[in-house]
């Protein structure tokens, strides 16, 4: 085949490409505005309150030949929505829903009452200061559904061969690039684009009118993973493309999943300098666990930890201070309950948890998100064991992540609540330690309302911040804290110090 005849080749694929991904996202031959309307939620039971924002919820198709589909719920800010910031949140498991944890329980406008039935408004919401999108993700996760079962039971943090929308355009660019190797015209694991990464093309394709705000990613725990991975893919496609597709302007997480060696390090340091275990314990764990899989760990340390287990006794791992859901809400179900201290969540507040449960299993609020009349029919839980029990892969570090993406001018920042022992601040601190980032601003305290509100360390492209009696879920525990956390983070200013006022 001549040049010209290859030439001719690979533009006939790039137009037949066109055409199938076309196909694939309905989204581009609809009007953006009558989606929206349609996604608009109306009538919310159980808020007997106005408010002067507007929420949308439903799903985005993300593989049309599968019957993949991601459920989100977004809310806009509570004044000037076209000028704030959005903000997509994660929660983590794998397997957890957004919905359950970001939202009912932590940084979401709408907050649910011990009936199970009832709306309370969160006086601090993260929607004050930002657009916030709630997303559940993968499938089989909260309300975002397949109507292929086997994608169920092949989740992971690389879903390579997920989106049949781009396998034309694999094909072409492995073309080009056997064309042109010296110059690599562009990487194949860019092609291979995460599922949130899909997501989020057709949501500002839905919501146009927010591309051009700048844009953010936060989450907790085994977002640890997506939230930079996500970032990754972004600032690639960005590139790759020529053009700024989503305006990306950083991301944070909190007591986030990020090295095995190190979190497992920093957990069981953290859990015996407490007393929360026996120096025995402590010694076996290090010497079993150090080098395992935080979701794929081995017998014998799924053993040891079971003995920390036994020790510890009935205490919220999540929030070691504070007291367990004694309410009748099995928490049987959950993988991570009584062993291998996982990173999917046990109840707290102490039943949030059960509070959800009872709420988003109502058909009248199924009906009022979109979700009935859409997804297949099944029970909605917090937590997906279905999908945590067949995580296909998880990689053991994502800190070649950030390395890549420090030189890539976004803001980063990672916050940690001091009374998690899933994964505690000692974890977090050695995970940054091995970036060996200069400092830029010395350790400190912060202050919220003239009290400490915890410690920070800046660092030459991250900043790091401990909130003071927190837990796992820093929003749930410490909200107004975390408000004023993720105030700074926006501004891209420091936490705040002690402001002392003189007499004179």
């Amino acid at each position: 085949m001549s040049t010209f005849d290859l030439i001719v080749y690979i533009f006939f694929l790039l137009f037949v490409a066109k055409l199938h991904l076309v196909s694939c996202r309905g989204s581009f031959s609809s009007d953006p505005s009558n989606r929206q309307q349609l996604d608009k939620v109306l009538d919310l039971p159980g808020q007997s309150f106005n408010v002067s924002f507007a929420s949308y919820s439903g799903y985005v198709t993300t593989n049309k030949e599968s019957g993949r589909a991601l459920f989100y719920w977004f809310f806009e800010a509570v004044e000037d929505t076209s000028s704030k910031p959005l903000v997509l949140w994660l929660n983590g498991g794998p397997g957890c829903s957004s919905v359950a944890f970001g939202l009912a329980e932590e940084i979401g406008p709408f907050h649910i009452e011990k009936d199970g039935k009832s709306l309370y408004l969160n006086p601090y919401s993260w929607n004050e200061v930002a657009n916030i999108l709630f997303l559940d993700s993968p499938v089989g996760v909260g309300f975002s559904y397949s109507n292929t079962s086997s994608d169920l039971l092949s989740n992971g943090d690389e879903r390579t061969g997920a989106f049949f929308c781009l396998s034309l355009f694999s094909v072409i660019f492995v073309v080009l690039i056997y064309v042109d190797s010296s110059r690599s015209l562009i990487s194949i694991s860019y092609i291979a684009a995460a599922e949130n990464l899909e997501f989020l093309l057709q949501w500002f394709d839905r919501f146009p009118q927010y591309k051009e705000n700048d844009f953010y990613i936060t989450g907790e725990s085994y977002a640890g993973h997506y939230v930079p991975q996500l970032s990754q893919a972004i600032v690639r496609n960005n590139h790759n493309t020529g053009e700024k597709v989503i305006n990306l302007k950083g991301f944070m997480v909190g007591n986030a999943l990020t090295d095995d060696f190190h979190d497992h390090l920093g957990r069981f340091e953290f859990m015996w300098s407490v007393g929360l275990i026996s120096d025995q314990t402590f010694k076996r764990l290090n010497i079993v666990c150090d080098f395992q899989s935080f979701i794929h760990s081995s017998e014998l340390c799924e053993k040891v930890q079971d003995i920390a287990e036994e020790e510890m006794g009935d205490i919220d791992l999540y929030s070691i201070y504070t007291p367990p859901c004694k309410a009748n809400f099995s928490r049987s179900n959950h993988p991570q309950s009584g062993k291998r201290f996982g990173i999917l969540r046990i109840a707290y507040d102490p039943c949030t948890e059960e509070h959800s449960t009872v709420y988003f299993n109502l058909p009248e609020v199924q009906r009022a998100l979109h979700v009935q009349d859409k997804s297949p029919s099944f029970k909605w839980e917090t937590c997906s064991d279905l999908v945590y029990d067949n995580w296909k892969d998880s990689p053991r570090s994502v800190l070649k992540v950030y390395r890549e993406l420090l030189r890539s001018g976004l803001r980063i920042w990672i916050f940690s609540g001091d009374t998690d022992a899933v994964i505690p601040v000692a974890s977090t601190r050695y995970s940054i330690d091995s970036l060996k980032l200069p400092t830029v601003g010395p350790w400190r305290a912060w202050y919220d309302d003239g009290q400490v509100g915890g410690w920070t360390q800046e660092y030459d492209g991250l900043t790091f911040v401990t909130v003071r009696g927190a837990g796992h879920e820093v929003a749930l525990h410490k909200p107004k804290q975390a408000l004023t956390l993720f105030k700074s983070f926006l501004s891209g200013k420091s936490m705040p110090k002690l402001d002392l006022f003189s007499d004179s």
